[in-house]
């Protein structure tokens, strides 16, 4: 049985999420040929290129918006994308890609829809979430849906999860850590908090893994065969990657 297996004592993103299966050996030229089936390559270019965390190297992973000439993009500044659940369901459905991925994309999508909508006090149609209507949102979700469809594990299973402390600043002004659409997408899902005083689990990252993830578990029981690192942007006192391993079930010995 093919298992992966998500470390995240450093939180998770999407960014992070595509750094790590880069590293561990996800094809970046298929990765890229299967996101241009989105139809949305005038509006962004996707820079890939090794960081160094701590002393830990890794793949890092930068979705950099065409119209910013090839600024790094600020998360902060989604107030100029417009699109909806409805609207990125109409991108994903009208692609070529493959009808797993497109049913695993919209599933992490609606599972930051409900979050959004619920935090809101709006309906899921209603609802224009800064988190998934940019673009780097949506590369950062299909990126997920094609890399675990590339990998094709058997079983996915995670740590429990660090989603960090304090406070950050959003649309809304400053909020909690883990901002609310987090911990609605992380019920029923083991955390851990405190670490830093910084937001290590976006909301993506969360949807992540509550879609995909099988069992969580801080006992890693597999026969570990490649590692991979995905590197975050900030520096921190802990290494700012998501560590994620790729193995076989352990045999039980038969008496």
């Amino acid at each position: 049985m093919k298992i992966l297996y998500y470390d995240c004592f450093s939180g998770i993103s999407g960014d992070m999420n595509l750094g790590a299966l880069i590293d561990l050996g996800v094809d970046t030229d298929y990765l890229l040929k299967e996101l241009s089936k989105l139809g949305l390559n005038s509006e962004y270019e996707i820079k890939i290129e090794k960081k160094n965390k701590n002393g830990i190297e890794g793949t890092k992973v930068d979705v950099i918006l065409q119209h910013e000439h090839k600024k790094h993009h600020d998360k902060k500044h989604h107030h100029h994308v417009h699109r909806n659940l409805k609207d990125i369901e109409e991108i994903i459905n009208s692609s070529t890609l493959n009808d797993s991925i497109k049913k695993l994309s919209i599933s992490m999508f609606m599972k930051i829809a409900e979050a959004e909508a619920k935090v809101h006090g709006k309906t899921l149609y209603e609802v224009h979430f800064h988190e998934v209507g940019a673009i780097d949102s949506i590369i950062d979700i299909v990126g997920a849906a094609i890399c675990i469809d590339y990998l094709k594990p058997d079983k996915i299973a995670a740590s429990h999860v660090q989603v960090g402390g304090g406070f950050v600043e959003c649309a809304h002004g400053l909020i909690p850590v883990p901002a609310p659409a987090t911990v609605e997408i992380l019920k029923g899902i083991p955390i851990k908090s405190g670490i830093v005083s910084f937001e290590t689990t976006t909301p993506t990252g969360a949807a992540i893994l509550a879609v995909n993830v099988d069992e969580f578990t801080d006992k890693v029981d597999m026969a570990i065969e490649k590692v991979g690192y995905g590197v975050g942007s900030r520096d921190l006192e802990i290494p700012n990657v998501l560590r994620v391993y790729l193995g076989k079930e352990n045999k039980k010995k038969v008496r």
